[in-house]
């Protein structure tokens, strides 16, 4: 861990990690994760990502699920989550790529990422910040005045072959090709179509690191099962525009003693720093989901 992946993800907008999953925490996530996607797919947690929608609010929709949302909601009883989440060395592989102290780190959304189970399903091609429509001298502006104050992930638990990225393309706006790709609100036929495209594989354990406006989209299978932690964090340099992708998602319970109560001391100094955000910026904001 150090300068070159620090390199690779700040020059192709994702970079992959092993080894942030300790051998403990290894079957104590798999059995969390086994619990809270039963839970979701009998209908007991109402908090899901429906196929048919890509963005929030996801609402009731189609029964069948690719996401599960808010892991680490006390009403879930699965401490396993948040302890990873807070885990020395997840901290210290964001702190890396973020170029940030860990007193600057904020608490942001920890979610599943799911494969439905009647249904294949595939997201558009998109920037999680900047809307596809945007005219190309919109899209150059928005992607030069943009900071590095935040980073998601996804860490499979089995083989993931599910998410698609442009490299490098977090820096420039899309050529008109891609632009043809990116249109509308229909997912890709075949992810691979669009130019520079690649697939990002994960073995078990793996880790993907992407900047949340590189041009990315995932394809899901219902017969590939499918169990990846796929979070945020930010940097408290954000403000704003960290509040405008995640206080959208619905946050609310994490402001309950319920849940600063059950966190490490780190876990309690991340969500006072996400709180703080709350009570400067409100529940206000929108923007494009966590997605992926």
């Amino acid at each position: 861990m150090g300068t070159p992946l620090k390199t690779s993800f700040e020059e192709d907008g994702f970079v992959i990690v092993p080894g942030l999953i300790t051998a403990e925490e290894f079957p104590r996530l798999e059995r969390a994760c086994a619990d809270v996607i039963s839970r979701t797919r009998k209908g007991e947690w109402p908090y899901r990502r429906t196929v048919g929608k890509q963005f929030p609010p996801y609402g009731d929709g189609d029964p069948d699920s690719w996401g599960v949302q808010h892991v680490m909601h006390p009403d879930l009883g699965q401490p396993a989550f948040s302890e990873w989440y807070t885990s020395t060395a997840l901290i210290n592989a964001v702190k890396t790529l973020l170029g940030c102290e860990e007193e600057q780190l904020q608490m942001e959304l920890f979610n599943l990422l799911i494969n439905p189970v009647a249904h294949n399903f595939a997201l558009r091609w998109h920037r999680d910040d900047i809307p596809g429509d945007t005219s190309e001298e919109e899209e150059r502006h928005a992607l030069d005045a943009w900071k590095p104050n935040g980073i998601q992930w996804n860490t499979a638990l089995y083989k993931d072959s599910c998410l698609f990225v442009v490299p490098g393309s977090h820096m420039v706006p899309r050529s008109p090709e891609q632009r043809l790709h990116s249109k509308g609100q229909d997912p890709p036929t075949n992810p691979l179509d669009m130019p520079g495209s690649i697939r990002v594989s994960l073995q078990p354990g793996e880790t993907v690191f992407y900047n949340s406006n590189i041009l990315h989209c995932a394809a899901y299978n219902a017969q590939a099962p499918r169990t990846t932690l796929h979070a945020s964090m930010g940097n408290i340099a954000g403000g704003s525009v960290r509040a405008r992708n995640v206080l959208q998602h619905g946050l609310n319970w994490m402001k309950e003693p319920q849940f600063n109560n059950g966190l490490d001391p780190r876990g309690k100094a991340m969500l006072a720093r996400l709180l703080d955000l709350y009570n400067t910026v409100g529940d206000a904001g929108v923007g494009y989901s966590l997605s992926g």
